[in-house]
């Protein structure tokens, strides 16, 4: 097997000779060595490019990377430690930056340079004077702005998320997360591959007291959505100083990375003088080991561009009136989802959030093609800048086939509640429209106009047949009103002299979608749909997912479809500069006015709408002409699966 091991330095290889094919220093101690023995150990030709569905191999000289462009790329000058374009240096082997580092070189000992290096001092006096100074310039301005953008993000973090841990949260409870591959919509969500425990990838060492970056091997231990608990090579089982990180991140890299930058692999303070052969060591932990792809932070940046922009125009539905849809402007996007500001409104303050690929949303001119109700903007001509949304970019719905037996207007069915999205509840269908979308209300609850009717497609995963609550062992909320308890669906057409939706028109795919009871997400609250909290799958139905808000009470929960683009992994909000919303604890549950439930729905009123009831309201305040709160409806993405449910049809 080939080994790492120190060779004679080739005057014809144009590569650094400073580190091993790892690009590690031997520990603290490396500059004590025999500079004469000691530039860098061969380098295999050998280039391993990783399958599709799987994670690059390291290899047993630890080598699988290559410079992003594939080629020579960038080098890093072996005196200052500058690093620049290969081509621009000096010299047939690109080894220095000027003239001047190559003399300098010439005049001073290999350990004196790595020395330099590793601790960060600046380079000669001569060397600064041959440098371009714009150039040098460039790269200090750029390095200010990051390191200013990053302590912003720290910043922020810390204020928004009250110092609430997701680590910290699931490492105390023993939770487990919802994996990444549940979201498709979400970054990296179909791009995941095989990242799992045991991978390793380079981070930095924050076990170290060198005054410069420096980075080390990790193993992922534990993997929560993006966040991974990271342990550093040669703790064994030691878990002191293991660390959760979001693996999306910009610090974390796949083996090889420090290699192909020239970054520093420096053993963690705590275990530095645990072996004497580092590099020996690295080799036998690495071999056949996992790593990240060498494209993994590529495609990252790749899976978080949005083809929605600022200023373009949409439909979305009105949020004070279900029955119709308004214009609405992109205001900023954040993650694939969008905040919209109405066009009418003058203070820009009239707003809704939604997701890029919610149901809710539509091109310029889908109201009319299907005969929705649409509420016309008094603004008569676009504002400057804006620009209807290409409607090849909006979520596409399945085509149906409405020449044979279809729904018809009267029919009956059970759906979800888009006021009050913990209760599915006995509707009607009231009008049917084109490309397969249907405008239903909730039986005993409607407007006499019909302004609270609202739009589901009919392959909609939020509509069910007759009798899938009682099937499923769901409690179905009948009519407001009706008094002849327990319901019985058979009775209740009798009486009202209606006709069942037929169960084949129903939508009954089941994506194989990996979500199990007990995982924790992050999740929108929609109820206020600008709020995206800490959140646990409670109960599985088929396809349909009963999501609980940590900390705050059952009749909270949401029925929401498995791939809705309301729910994300665990990280997702870190990972976007999004705001997340800690669980409620019981003392500031207590501490408002009142209990939780009041806190709620004043939380809510920021949206207000027509008929938002709780399900104890409806049991408690049956109070006629009140204003309810509007929620946003479930996802309308379609599933790949198929599966069944069986529905239980009386007599």
């Amino acid at each position: 097997m080939e080994n790492t091991k120190d060779l004679t330095e080739h005057s014809s290889r144009p590569e650094r000779k400073r580190r091993d094919s790892f690009g590690m220093f031997d520990g603290y101690d490396s500059c004590s060595e025999d500079t004469s023995s000691s530039s860098s150990s061969e380098e295999s030709e050998e280039e391993v490019a990783p399958l599709p569905s799987n994670l690059p191999i390291i290899k047993n000289n630890g080598q699988v990377y290559t410079y992003p462009d594939g080629k020579s790329g960038m080098a890093t000058c072996e005196m200052c430690g500058m690093v620049g374009v290969r081509d621009a240096f000096y010299s047939k082997t690109k080894r220095f930056c000027s003239v001047s580092c190559s003399r300098s070189y010439s005049s001073n000992s290999k350990k004196a340079s790595i020395l330099a290096r590793l601790q960060g001092k600046p380079p000669t006096k001569k060397a600064k004077v041959l440098q371009k100074q714009p150039l040098v310039a460039k790269l200090a301005a750029y390095a200010q702005y990051q390191a200013t953008l990053q302590n912003q993000a720290k910043t922020k973090a810390a204020v928004s998320m009250e110092g609430f841990s997701w680590g910290n949260y699931i490492n105390s409870n023993s939770f487990i997360a919802a994996p990444v591959t549940c979201f498709k919509h979400a970054p990296m969500g179909t791009c995941w591959g095989d990242i799992s425990e045991n991978v390793r990838v380079e981070v930095p060492n924050t076990d170290c007291s060198l005054p410069t970056k420096v980075f080390w091997i990790a193993g992922i231990v534990k993997l929560a959505g993006y966040n991974a608990l990271l342990r550093y090579e040669g703790f064994e089982n030691d878990s002191g100083l293991d660390f959760w990180c979001n693996i999306c991140g910009s610090d974390i890299h796949p083996v090889g990375w420090c290699a192909a930058s020239g970054k520093p692999l420096v053993p963690p303070r705590t275990i530095q003088h645990k072996y004497t052969n580092w590099k020996a060591f690295l080799v036998k932990r690495l071999t056949g080991a996992k790593t990240l792809p060498p494209d993994f932070s590529q495609k990252v940046s790749e899976s978080m561009q949005y083809p929605f922009k600022p200023c373009m125009r949409v439909e979305v539905v009105d949020k004070r009136h279900l029955c119709r849809t308004r214009v609405a402007v992109v205001e900023s996007v954040i993650g694939g989802r969008l905040r919209l500001v109405y066009e009418e409104s003058e203070d820009r303050t009239d707003d809704f959030w939604c997701h890029m690929h919610s149901p809710l949303i539509h091109h310029i001119g889908w109201s009319r093609s299907i005969g929705h109700r649409f509420k016309r903007s008094d603004i008569t001509k676009k504002q400057d800048g804006h620009f209807d949304t290409p409607p090849h970019l909006f979520a596409k719905v399945k085509e149906v086939d409405q020449s044979g037996e279809w729904f018809k207007e009267g029919m009956k069915l059970e759906a979800i509640d888009p006021l009050n999205l913990s209760t599915i509840c006995v509707a009607t269908i009231r009008k049917v429209l084109a490309d397969g979308f249907l405008m239903i209300g909730i039986d005993g609850s409607e407007a006499a106009d019909g302004s609270d009717w609202f739009c589901y497609h009919a392959t909609s995963p939020s509509i069910f047949p007759v009798g899938f609550c009682e099937i499923n062992m769901i409690e179905l909320t009948p009519p407001r009103g009706y008094t002849k308890l327990p319901f019985k669906w058979f009775d209740y057409l009798r009486e009202t002299g209606s006709i069942a939706a037929p169960v084949k028109l129903f939508n009954k795919d089941v994506p194989n979608h990996g979500f199990r009871v007990g995982m924790k997400l992050e999740a929108v609250d929609l109820m206020e749909p600008r709020l995206i909290c800490v959140a646990t799958v409670t109960r599985i139905i088929h396809r349909l997912l009963r999501i609980h808000f940590d900390g705050w009470e059952e009749e909270y929960d949401q029925w929401v479809d498995c791939e809705s683009p309301d729910l994300y992994p665990v990280g997702w909000c870190q990972l976007t500069g999004y705001q997340l919303q800690p669980p409620a604890s019981q003392s500031s549950r207590e501490s408002q006015s009142g209990s939780s439930k009041q806190k709620k729905k004043a939380k809510s009123q920021q949206y207000k709408g027509h008929k938002k009831m709780t399900t104890l309201q409806l049991k408690e305040e049956l109070i006629d002409g009140e204003d309810y709160n509007f929620l946003q409806g479930a996802s309308d993405q379609e599933s790949n699966g198929s599966a069944s449910f069986y529905i239980k049809q009386e007599p």
